[in-house]
């Protein structure tokens, strides 16, 4: 027996071949939206091409496990959706084969992906995060591109203001220069006047050449004086002046190893040593900083002192010291303290708000330190997580799309677009805030990157359950319905003429059968009178349905719904008029008055039939007819 039969390969093809055109568009929105994020860093650096084309590359390698489950999803919306669309599922069905069975081929090739993926995120987005950060952090350090603008300020060289009043494209030259050279501090300020100038960049892009033509330099002689009045300054008129300016303006790429220390630049592997490294480190520094504080702060040495101090002796510098051979007793320090003069107090408080300005500079450094190592291990915790929830998520936005596919019914880009971008913003929306909790550790790593997929999975076996089943999960009357029902709206009647009656309606028959009807509402509200709210509870709790009601409900949408096929239009006008009678011990009371409007409704009813002349009007027949 073949694994893969032709249904199979129908279901394959189909979307496979949308997949193709489904992950270009999904992975074409999002390089847009990065684009849009990091388009202050691209322009008016004169980057080449190949250093745009590694960007855009090395942004499509980390992109893409964020592209692949919304082309999943959106591909198994729109496959199952055209499918549903040209009753191919009806087919498939009618044929006695499940919804299940139907997915069984792309369930295996849902597997196959999510293992693609983790691959993909494990080897390759390591490598190609680290070489994204290291061409941004490169293009950041690079200087603009060079264009002066005409009639304003140009402030795009660090300690120079130029100021061009206009410039001639084609060669270059700038006419009626004006320059403020603040490199030497404002106290030292150059003002260059020229009357034309041009600029070129030296042979290996680091500096620029600035020629210019019959101007003058002032230049301040003296430094902080620019509050006096008479400030002495140099004057130079020159008919060439050339300038040398430093302006690098190559790409010069940083070091690609200060970029491994971020955990989206790590494979799992790497991940887990990292954390280990982290929790040893964090365990080190918390050591360290216990033992040092219990040496420096907390532990007092045990201070002895002789009786000659004790009694008034002299304490040199300050200290308590141990005479040999002497009987010695133990001095608590207040009493040490109040026997020292004066300037010995005042040292030794000195000493004393030092070393705890110094164990507090300490404290506060380690626990910055600490800290920072927290911060680092709870995103390395993140991005272990990330990379397994993020594969998964293929292998759940399959059993969510393609199940509203089913259901839905509609191909296309519309509605299919529009729900696969809500899921998606659901999802992007629980996984974004999971993952800032768990970095800000609020919450467990695990709990904050878990928290999309065990909200989706429950969705996604609840959507498989209801198409496999064609439960009505989208129908909007049943849920108006439902709405009407529980808030005790009661229900109108749509009666219109048919186009083609098939039989006419049997007058004789239905005179009697109104003439019962109204009887029967009439000896209900009779018989039942109003009853009080707790009796209704009551039997609201014992879910006891009126039998009287039930059969007077049943004989009504009898009448009804022969009388439908009439020809006449009040009769039908007064078929509109019927209520919709509900049994249940909720609308006990409102029966009454609904048998009242049924009583009203089946008068007016055979008052119609017999002024038509369609039966014989004996009332001891009639009304025993049926």
């Amino acid at each position: 027996m073949r694994f893969f039969r032709k249904l199979d390969i129908f279901v394959l093809k189909n979307f496979i071949l949308l997949f193709a055109g489904t992950f270009c568009i999904c992975m074409f929105a999002v390089m847009m939206q990065f684009l849009w994020k990091y388009v202050d860093e691209l322009v008016g650096k004169g980057l080449d091409m190949w250093t745009m084309a590694k960007f855009f590359f090395y942004a499509a390698c980390t992109l893409v496990p964020l592209a692949l489950p919304l082309a999943i999803l959106l591909t198994s919306l729109i496959s199952f959706g055209n499918m549903g669309e040209r009753l191919e599922l009806l087919s498939i069905k009618a044929a006695g084969i499940s919804l299940y069975r139907t997915f069984r081929p792309l369930v295996f090739l849902m597997f196959i992906m999510t293992g693609v993926s983790f691959l993909f995120q494990n080897n390759i987005c390591p490598s190609s995060e680290r070489r994204l950060m290291q061409l941004l952090y490169s293009m950041r350090q690079k200087s603009p591109e060079l264009d002066i603008p005409e009639g304003t300020f140009y402030s795009g060289i660090s300690g120079l203001n130029i100021y061009v009043h206009k410039k001639n494209k084609k060669t270059g030259m700038l006419y009626t220069l004006m320059i403020y050279d603040m490199r030497q501090g404002i106290s030292r300020a150059h003002i260059l006047l020229a009357d034309s100038g041009y600029l070129e960049t030296s042979a290996d892009n680091k500096n620029l050449l600035l020629h210019m033509f019959n101007g003058e330099q002032f230049e301040n002689m003296q430094e902080g004086v620019l509050a006096t009045s008479n400030i002495p300054y140099r004057r130079e008129t020159f008919v060439e002046k050339h300038f040398l300016i430093d302006f690098d303006t190559n790409l010069n790429m940083a070091d690609e190893n200060d970029f491994r220390r971020s955990a989206s630049t790590k494979n799992l592997s790497e991940i887990s040593f990292g954390i280990d490294s982290l929790n040893r480190e964090c365990d080190s520094i918390s050591r360290e900083m216990y033992e040092g504080t219990k040496m420096r702060a907390l532990y007092t040495p045990r201070l002895h002192m002789s009786v000659e101090d004790v009694t008034g002796g002299e304490v040199p510098d300050g200290g308590l010291r141990r005479p040999a051979g002497k009987s010695e007793l133990m001095v608590r320090l207040d009493s040490a303290y109040s026997r020292m003069s004066l300037s010995q107090q005042s040292a030794a408080l000195q000493a004393a708000m030092q070393k705890v300005q110094l164990q507090q500079q300490e404290l506060q450094w380690t626990s910055g330190e600490l800290l920072s190592n927290d911060k680092l291990l709870r995103r390395h915790k993140v991005q272990f997580w990330q990379i397994i929830t993020v594969s998964l998520s293929c292998l759940v936005f399959f059993f969510v799309g393609a199940p509203l596919g089913a259901i839905i019914r509609k191909g296309g880009l519309g509605m299919p677009v529009v729900v696969a971008v809500i899921v998606f913003i659901v999802y992007y929306m629980i996984n974004t805030s999971g993952m800032k909790l768990g970095r800000e550790g609020s919450i467990p790593a695990w709990i904050g990157m878990w928290a999309s997929t065990v909200v989706l999975a429950p969705l996604g076996a609840f959507l498989t359950v209801k198409s496999n089943n064609d439960s009505v999960v989208f129908n909007m009357d049943s849920y108006v319905s439902f709405l009407k029902k529980l808030l005790g709206i009661p229900a109108k009647r749509h009666i219109g003429r048919k186009e083609v009656i098939i039989n006419d309606p049997d007058y004789d028959g239905m005179y009697g059968q109104l003439h019962i009807l109204e009887r029967e509402v009439r000896e209900y509200r009779r018989s039942h009178k109003r009853q009080f709210v707790v009796l209704v509870l009551i039997n609201m709790i014992r879910n006891k349905k009126s039998e009287e009601l039930a059969r007077i409900s049943a004989r009504l949408e009898y009448c009804v719904d022969v009388l439908s096929n009439s020809k006449d239009r009040q009769i039908l006008y007064a078929l509109n008029d019927f209520p919709v009678l509900d049994p249940s011990p909720r609308f006990v009371n409102r029966s009454r008055g609904e048998c009242r409007t049924i009583a009203h409704v089946c008068k007016k009813v055979y008052d119609r039939i017999a002024g038509l002349g369609l039966v014989v009007t004996d009332n001891d027949t009639s009304k025993d007819n049926g």
